[in-house]
């Protein structure tokens, strides 16, 4: 398993830059993240869905919420989705709350 630096703290990470333990996450290593997918601030609308997605893959085994999920479960629209994580909203929010790669992302 790789390993990387983000926000001062050695974390595991995928071949995709995913990270593989959610527990070594918090808002710092998220907000470097955020940077690196061209997100340079998280508003209170990105973190609502950021915490949503933790606390929504907390309970199933750490397992990143779709988009449709995201969706219905935050009550965030579609559009709105997209504009606060750009062209694939699912995947960047999952890297960004330290989760693993959403299943049908590619």
């Amino acid at each position: 398993m790789a390993t990387r630096e983000l926000a001062g703290k050695i974390v595991q990470v995928d071949d995709q830059g995913f990270m593989t333990d959610p527990t070594q996450w918090d808002r710092d290593i998220a907000r470097a993240i955020a940077v690196e997918e061209g997100l340079s601030d998280l508003t209170e609308a990105h973190w609502k869905l950021i915490d949503w997605a933790r606390e929504t893959a907390r309970g199933s085994n750490w397992r990143s919420p779709t988009l449709r999920q995201i969706t219905k479960g935050t009550a965030i629209p579609t559009k709105e989705t997209f504009s606060l994580f750009p062209k694939t909203p699912a995947k960047k929010a999952a890297r960004i709350a330290g989760l693993g790669r959403p299943e049908g992302c590619a």
